[in-house]
């Protein structure tokens, strides 16, 4: 799962948005060619209206400066604030949006061709379905809701300056001060959308604010001088030799103005739990139908509709099912059905680890480990590689209760911030060791970072493209990414895990299902549990985080399913007509360099290449 959750692939629901040099340039590449100069001036063109874009778009989006690490030069500025989150400016970037998909449409599209048409038409999808997505006068984007368990500045703000920000100097040091008092000021903000949205008769699901409230409660009640927004400062400005002042005043204004931020939004999401009901799905919601429709366009880039997904779920699901059960036999596994079996491996203590610091400590070793085993096997598979490396690190305490099992966050657009698989280390007897070789290919290598990290490399995308995010083609590409482990060899040796690969696919195919269950077809919120436990035999916490996650975040989970069908009958098709002249490195060299795109666009790349090589 991307950190989209968040900042950055956030940007996909409010913006859009490929590398840094890795000596090979994209088999598409936009660069004018020798000779050519009137023929590239569309391309020209249109990348300057693209340049253009973008300055407006990190004009107002200071956080987004500092995730690409652009905050300083020019943009110095950025590094002292946060986003704007209030109502007004929802209304505000609305119109802006509007306004450049206007001149977007101006430009001569049949001009381009080749990557500058992918370029054109992935950029176009996006304005537009964010402009779908204004007709709502509530949420945020594609997610109904302003604040949950899996978004919020309270979940985010805190990981960003200290993963983010960077402190080099006394300038540094000041600017995260301001940045705390911003802090309070977006909470404030994100409090005033809640009760509007309320007003309107949008309020979460009781589960939902009880578990957001939980999480707000938790980190409200680390002492201040423990805080992770006080302890960064402290820390880092002592390891520049900078005054002890500021770790004073990160405590004052986390005493007398976040603290009571948090708490008032607290408050405010606890005042709606007389008027929220237990009801999962967005269909209750003023127009929920229609909001259903968005976000399954938004997040599987297709026009498929609620009934199209939940067939395709559980025909995969039946699919699956099959292989697992022969893996299972193989172990002599044979009584009991086949939840059961599986959800007896995982309470096995051969194959967990402790649930201790220690034993977390050995998650991300082996994990780590993994990542290193891959390399001897990447030239077969890969032409371009990612220069910027990859970490495991664990998701913060005060935010694992809601948090997803695990998700991955880009590196800095220059390469001084490696790309992080940040795991959800809250209770190890969720993850069983042959549970982690998959999760670890999705989040990290060969999945999220080797599309998400090369494309900030690649020269030849504009930066409105290297930031974007498109769910069913990047969750698309991670579940294709687990896959390619088994063809590398991974399990060849390693039954069990093979059976965790499996149980991570049919999860994704099951959550097609359960997503559509919830919005569409009036399902519970037990029922959906109760299906993904029966179905998956994964760990009930774990299922229950993430029923509660789609029900916050209607759509999103169709995307993975949705889009690994796509880039493996992709791979097929281009097999097939190029016989022996296929090169998969080839393959996944063009599909990943071109950039995250619609699933139609990259449909288009890939044949093209194809036809270019028959």
């Amino acid at each position: 799962m991307l950190d989209r959750r968040r900042f950055l692939l956030s940007a996909a629901g409010s913006l859009f948005a490929g590398s840094l040099a890795t000596g090979c340039s994209s088999p598409l590449s936009t660069r004018p060619q020798q000779g050519t100069a009137g023929a590239a001036d569309p391309v020209e063109a249109l990348n300057r209206l693209f340049d253009e874009f973008m300055a407006e778009i990190l004009d107002k989006r200071p956080i987004l400066v500092t995730s690409l690490g652009l905050d300083r030069g020019e943009r110095a500025w950025a590094k002292s604030l946060l986003d704007d989150v209030s109502l007004e400016r929802r209304r505000e970037a609305e119109r802006e949006n509007a306004d450049r998909l206007r001149r977007l449409r101006a430009f001569d599209r049949s001009s381009l061709s080749g990557l500058a048409l992918a370029n054109y038409d992935t950029v176009a999808f996006q304005m537009e379905t964010s402009a779908r997505a204004a007709r709502f006068p509530y949420g945020d984007g594609p997610s109904p809701y302003v604040v949950h368990q899996m978004d919020g500045a309270y979940e985010g703000i805190p990981t960003f300056l200290d993963r983010q920000h960077t402190i080099e100097n006394r300038e540094d040091a000041e600017s995260y001060v301001a940045r705390l008092r911003a802090f309070a000021h977006m909470l404030d903000q994100e409090t005033e959308r809640i009760r509007h949205d309320a007003g309107l008769g949008v309020i979460p699901p009781d589960f939902i604010i009880q578990r957001t409230v939980q999480q707000i409660r938790a980190l409200r009640a680390i002492p201040v001088t423990e805080s992770i927004l006080t302890t960064s400062l402290a820390r880092r400005a002592a390891q520049k030799g900078l005054p002890d002042s500021y770790a004073g005043d990160a405590q004052r204004i986390v005493t007398e103005e976040i603290y009571p931020a948090l708490e008032r939004q607290e408050a405010a999401l606890e005042s709606l739990l007389p008027r929220a009901v237990h009801h999962a799905g967005i269909d209750r919601l003023p127009d929920g139908p229609a909001f259903y429709e968005v976000a399954l366009r938004f997040f599987t880039t297709t026009d498929m509709d609620a009934d199209e997904i939940h067939r395709l779920g559980l025909e995969q699901v039946r699919e699956i099912s099959a292989r697992m059960e022969e893996i299972l036999r193989g172990q002599g596994l044979t009584q009991g059905s086949l939840a059961e079996r599986v959800q007896a491996l995982g309470r096995d203590p051969r194959h967990l680890f402790p649930n201790t610091d220690e034993g977390r400590q050995q998650i991300l070793d082996y994990c780590n480990g993994l990542i290193a085993g891959l390399e001897k096997h990447l030239p077969q598979y890969f032409g371009v590689l990612p220069k910027t490396p990859v970490e495991v690190r664990r998701i913060p305490p005060y935010t694992e209760a809601g948090a997803p099992g695990g998700y991955y966050q880009r590196p800095a657009l220059d390469g001084s911030r490696p790309g992080a698989f940040f795991i959800n280390l809250r209770d190890t007897s969720e993850l069983p060791r042959w549970t982690l070789p998959t999760l670890t290919y999705h989040e990290a290598a060969p999945g999220h970072h080797f599309q998400l990290a090369l494309v900030l490399e690649m020269p030849d995308l504009p930066l409105i493209r290297k930031i974007g995010g498109f769910s069913a083609n990047t969750e698309g590409w991670a579940l294709y990414a687990e896959r390619l482990a088994d063809e590398m060899g991974l399990y060849a040796d390693d039954p069990l895990g093979r059976l965790g690969w499996l149980q991570a696919t049919i999860f994704r195919a099951a959550r097609c299902v359960v997503d559509t269950g919830l919005h569409s077809k009036g399902w519970s919120r037990e029922q959906a549990i109760q299906y993904m436990v029966e179905t998956t035999g994964d760990h009930p916490a774990a299922m229950t985080t993430e029923v509660e996650r789609y029900c916050a975040m209607p759509g999103q989970a169709t995307s993975y399913k949705v889009g690994h069908t796509v880039w493996v009958r992709l791979r097929e098709e281009a097999r097939a007509a190029l016989g022996p002249k296929f090169d998969i490195r080839a393959f996944h060299d063009t599909g990943l360099t071109a950039g995250p795109m619609p699933l139609a666009v990259l449909e288009r790349v890939v044949k093209d290449w194809v036809s270019s090589h028959a």
